[in-house]
């Protein structure tokens, strides 16, 4: 049985429905992501969770227990915010004790968990300090040793990296894995960040609209999207409209090529995609679809080579290793793009 469980949530906001019949089950010690543009409703399923929004309907269950009419202190969850949320005028020992002060823990109790936290993080010798007295990233791992010290049953992200510099976003949301790799707590990642996503979580859900269009792996939802939203948000696509020739046996015409589909297809003509890294220039064994193309423009991007291509007046992306005995093509040269037939994307709604 799913240790958390979101069932037929539904949240509105007047007339304008946020959420629409969401349905989830995360796992004990599971890492989902709630991926979505601005305004897709991820926020909102977040703050749900918490109590901080009631939902219009649906149900919330930790470890069976449905939470729906508890207040967010009665649910054991922590959550860390974008914006740090730091008490200024306590020291970082004080903000990561606080949630146990509250709780009424002995002053023995919070000295140790604080100082448990405070190691977890990485920041063992800056409990004197305040929050001004930090850089962002070290504000980011405070909030998280705060969310963490009540020891809560869900841990609740929402977009934390997001005001953090790059560099510091990509080592950060590392150190969040490794430390809720080695707690085991249920958590819910919200970021509008498609690297983000598929690089820390077990599964992703893509949201469009309020609803989930697909959960699955980082795997599946890159090579194997669903919907045409899904395909097009997350990561870069080639798209190929195809003439149908025998729908039932998934023969189409690809810029005047024949291809033959792994599966059946409808209607007269399909909307088809390729991942930049599923093509290749040249011939290669396996590759059973041959596209001739004329070079659009290159980029050199250091170890990746970036190649841009006319197919049959549609241009298309492919991505190669550089490699310094093999110069890449000139932009306007004729060239021939492989690739094999099972990397075609068929784009439903």
């Amino acid at each position: 049985m799913a240790f958390l469980e979101l069932s037929h949530l539904e949240k509105s906001f007047g007339s304008n429905r946020v959420v629409k019949d969401f349905n989830l089950d995360v796992g004990q010690g599971e890492f989902i992501s709630l991926l979505g543009p601005s305004g897709c409703g991820k926020t909102t399923v977040l703050r749900m969770v918490a109590g901080f929004e009631t939902p219009s309907s649906g149900a919330i269950r930790i470890g069976g227990t449905d939470v729906v009419g508890k207040r967010p202190n009665q649910r054991n969850i922590g959550m860390v915010f974008q914006a740090y949320a730091l008490f200024p005028n306590m020291t970082v020992a004080e903000n990561v004790g606080f949630g146990l002060k509250i709780k009424g823990a002995g002053r023995d109790e919070i000295s140790a968990r604080v100082t448990e936290m405070l190691g977890l993080i990485g920041l063992p010798d800056l409990g004197a300090r305040y929050p001004f007295q930090l850089s962002g990233g070290q504000q980011q791992r405070v909030a998280l040793a705060r969310a963490l010290a009540p020891k809560p049953q869900v841990l609740l992200l929402d977009e934390p990296l997001s005001a953090l510099d790059a560099k510091v976003r990509v080592s950060l949301r590392n150190e969040i894995r490794e430390i809720q790799r080695e707690l085991g707590i249920t958590t819910i990642f919200v970021t509008h960040d498609q690297e983000e996503a598929l690089s820390i979580s077990d599964r992703i859900v893509v949201m469009n609209g309020g609803i989930a269009d697909q959960v699955g792996p980082p795997f599946e939802i890159y090579n194997r999207p669903t919907t045409r939203f899904v395909a097009n948000f997350v990561g870069q696509l080639n798209a190929f409209t195809a003439t149908v020739e025998d729908g039932a046996a998934g023969r189409v015409r690809l810029g005047g090529v024949p291809v033959t589909l792994p599966t059946p297809v409808s209607g007269g003509s399909v909307d088809l995609a390729a991942r930049p890294e599923a093509l290749y220039l040249g011939r290669r064994e396996g590759n059973d679809v041959i596209l001739p193309a004329t070079v659009r423009d290159v980029h050199f991007l250091g170890s990746v080579i970036r190649i841009g291509a006319d197919v049959a007046g549609m241009p298309v992306a492919l991505d190669t290793f550089n490699r310094a005995d093999q110069p890449p093509p000139a932009p306007g040269a004729a060239v021939e793009l492989s690739l094999s037939s099972r990397d075609l994307i068929v784009l439903g709604g």
